[in-house]
């Protein structure tokens, strides 16, 4: 048993969770579909479309008459050359959550990240705002992998860190968060400072919701209260 009890390992997810990356994402997709003469959409709005990987945020993003996938296909390269320009424009990691890493790590606990996001933005991104030695591992989308909320990365992720998934907590701020956590037989905790409701986060399978960073660390230190 570790310090904290049967958790040994804590999983986040990355846009929403760590970092606000709301407008950068936002103001990219927006003038890519400006370029190709569609509206755009307000940063609110972005709220609902990510989270699901750049060829769905597309499609979402995209007029409802106009989503052939050959057409989502060119939009979502184009997003990834625009972000790939603008993703450091605006975003920063939620206030607490560094705090919250360095605390969660002087536990005892191992920390990684999966996200939808393609896996070479979610590698630079996380070493962009934080130490790269305070993960253990660090995973986004990759064409080999389906993405969340099948829970094949969260149960690949346990495995490397020679984990069971019920040694593991699963933070993220959307339903395919606590459907990929559930899945994958991990403890789903909704934080409440991302892009979604917490209605939405405990319909999908919250266990417990946190409204700031800190909030995580007595959850994870009383842990006979969540058998």
């Amino acid at each position: 048993m570790t310090p904290s009890g049967r958790w040994r390992a804590v999983i986040f997810d990355l846009d929403g969770t760590l970092l606000d990356t709301l407008a950068d994402l936002a103001d990219s997709m927006n003038r890519v579909l400006a370029g190709w003469g569609f509206p755009p959409h307000p940063r609110r709005e972005y709220r609902y479309l990510v989270g699901a990987g750049m060829l769905n945020l597309a499609r979402r993003a995209l007029p409802p008459d106009r989503r052939q996938e050959e057409l989502a296909v060119q939009v979502a390269a184009a997003m990834r050359e625009e972000y790939g320009r603008h993703w450091q424009d605006a975003t920063l990691p939620y206030p607490g959550i560094p705090e919250l890493l360095a605390a969660l790590r002087t536990r005892g606990l191992k920390l990684a990240v999966l996200s939808n996001k393609p896996d070479e933005f979610t590698k630079i991104m996380v070493g962009a705002y934080f130490p790269v030695e305070w993960f253990s591992l660090v995973e986004g989308a990759l064409p080999s992998r389906p993405l969340k909320p099948h829970p094949a990365g969260a149960v690949e992720i346990a495995a490397r860190l020679h984990l069971a998934p019920r040694e593991c907590l699963y933070c993220g701020d959307t339903d395919i968060d606590m459907e990929t956590a559930q899945a994958a037989g991990m403890f789903p905790v909704g934080v409440l400072w991302g892009f979604r409701r917490a209605e939405e986060l405990v319909a999908h399978g919250a266990r417990a919701l946190i409204d700031v960073p800190a909030e995580l660390l007595p959850l994870v230190d009383n842990v006979r209260n969540f058998p």
